[in-house]
């Protein structure tokens, strides 16, 4: 078949869900809805560009109009097949796999303590910490104590993840490496697994000073369990550029070209980039990750709400420069009610809006059963077949 389109922009709100899963009770999420929630702490939100993509027509979002005609447009939810409501495996789903046993999490109680005893006797170092906490904070915490003793530093957060930090010129970034080799090691065990062990370098002389040091950061990932759509884009020779955490979610694999970026200013910024390049064509995959780490497990709902408007003005700007043969999908991974208990992610549907200059006949679409239609609609339109055990169907109305 000949091509539609030439490029597809994926932009995932990180965590910015439209409402519970039918399923919400076994995650103790019922009741969860972020756009609402967050949208109701600020008396409504100011969303244009996306509301005129759809946006209203997917939930009851204060300040947000339900617009039934919207020519350029679609609009959709999606629902997760996967078990999980974790980055990895709502990433992993849009692009064809079904995770059907989550990653662990240790918000609440931190790691076991064989866990912590035998990576103090493999790395030769004190392990402090052990809980879940914001990076900053614990640097605060612990930092001047973890110089001192040449310790590790040991958290966790609301994602699947064991980070370890330490100073620098202290410690010394191979050393700091090595030791989250050996974390990775352990980790991969049944009993501790999780998704991603993070190197958190910092500098500073004492509490009042530190800072993590963004740009020697890293991550060690578990690759994806099987072929994704990003796969089979790469092996026939189109562009799969992964901006912000993409490369780290999917261990690099399927990968042909990496940006990283630390905010959504700097993710939007790189998006527009590479949006008005016109030499290539394949997939711009690119996740924000502050409406997540800013502002949902921190449970500040004005500010993810400010986030979302900040988020319609970028897509303003984007819109503008694109081109016929360009597609912009705005989706999430999963929820973050910035509302709700606890600071753990939220088990909803997400949202997929998607414009193209090329649509003429947009409208509101019923919801799709999994976020694996993302990658599958995308291979359609290059002529591509998924592979067997893959998720997916396309969404025939693009075409």
């Amino acid at each position: 078949m000949n091509k539609k389109y030439k490029r597809f922009f994926v932009i995932v709100a990180d965590s910015a869900g439209v409402g519970e899963e039918p399923d919400a009770a076994l995650f103790n999420d019922v009741g969860s809805n972020t756009w609402a929630h967050a949208a109701e702490s600020i008396g409504g939100l100011h969303v244009p560009f996306m509301e005129a993509m759809g946006v209203g027509e997917l939930d009851d979002v204060q300040g947000v109009k339900a617009i039934a005609k919207h020519p350029n447009a679609f609009s959709m939810r999606m629902r997760e097949t996967s078990c999980g409501k974790d980055t990895m495996t709502g990433h992993w789903e849009m692009m064809g796999i079904n995770t059907r046993k989550p990653f662990q999490t240790f918000t609440d109680t931190g790691f076991p303590e064989s866990l912590i005893k035998e990576l103090e006797e493999k790395t030769g170092h004190k392990i402090i910490g052990n809980c879940s906490a914001s990076g900053t904070e614990i640097l605060v915490r612990l930092g001047e104590e973890q110089m001192k003793e040449n310790s590790l530093i040991v958290y966790t957060s609301a994602d699947s993840v064991l980070q370890i930090a330490a100073h620098e010129e202290v410690t010394g970034l191979e050393e700091l490496y090595r030791c989250c080799e050996i974390a990775r090691e352990l980790c991969m065990r049944p009993e501790y697994f999780v998704g991603r062990v993070i190197a958190r370098p910092y500098v500073g002389k004492d509490k009042n000073s530190f800072v993590r040091v963004g740009a020697h950061r890293h991550d060690y990932t578990v690759s994806p369990t099987s072929v994704t759509a990003l796969d089979i884009l790469k092996e026939n020779g189109y562009m799969v550029s992964a901006v912000g955490k993409i490369n780290d979610i999917f261990n690099g694999v399927g990968i042909t070209k990496t940006i990283h970026t630390a905010t959504n200013e700097e993710g939007m910024d790189e998006a527009i980039r590479q949006l008005k390049e016109e030499s290539w064509e394949g997939i711009c995959f690119v996740n924000l990750v502050e409406f997540d780490s800013e502002y949902g497990h921190r449970r500040n709902a004005p500010g993810y709400a400010r986030c979302l408007e900040a988020l319609d003005k970028r897509v303003g700007e984007f819109i503008k420069e694109m081109k016929e043969g360009d597609v912009l999908m705005i989706t999430a991974d999963h929820g973050n009610d910035p509302t709700f208990h606890g600071t753990d992610h939220t088990r909803e549907k997400v949202p997929l809006l998607i414009y193209s200059p090329s649509i003429q006949d947009g409208r509101y679409l019923e919801e799709r059963e999994t976020f694996a239609d993302i990658g599958e609609t995308i291979l359609k339109n290059f002529g591509l077949k998924k592979k067997d055990g893959m998720l997916g169907s396309p969404i025939e109305e693009l075409f």
